[in-house]
């Protein structure tokens, strides 16, 4: 069990040093990195390697941006196999609504409990 802490530790850690280096050694906006990530995590999902990856790394794998492509594309997958064609458009929302609705309530609090001020 505490091998389990100890890799989503470090693979989590290791995905976010990656990310940082690319925001610090390119120009990419962090917006397009999150995009990236997103589509990596689909990629990965594709071809079946993030599964392993998944089981491997726990939640160091599954809560960043990549266990959120995962989700998507798992969910089209299942809704292609069920529906057909139009699956491909049903299935991402369907399978990701809940950490979509999830994200916007909870910032929705924090902007509440935080009261946000505009950068100037």
């Amino acid at each position: 069990m505490t091998m389990d802490y100890l890799n989503a530790f470090w693979v989590g850690g290791l995905i976010c040093v990656l990310v940082q280096i690319l925001m610090e050694k390119t120009k990419l906006l962090p917006g397009r990195i999150m995009v990236l990530l997103v589509c990596t995590g689909a990629v990965l999902s594709v071809f079946q390697l993030y599964e392993p990856f998944q089981e491997f790394a726990g939640a160091g794998a599954s809560v960043p941006l990549l266990g959120y492509g995962n989700i998507l594309m798992k969910g089209v997958k299942e809704a292609v196999d069920e529906q057909g064609f139009i699956g491909l458009f049903l299935g991402g929302f369907k399978s990701g609504a809940a950490g979509c609705a999830a994200a916007l309530v909870f910032a929705y609090l924090a902007s509440l409990v935080f009261k946000p001020k505009m950068k100037g």
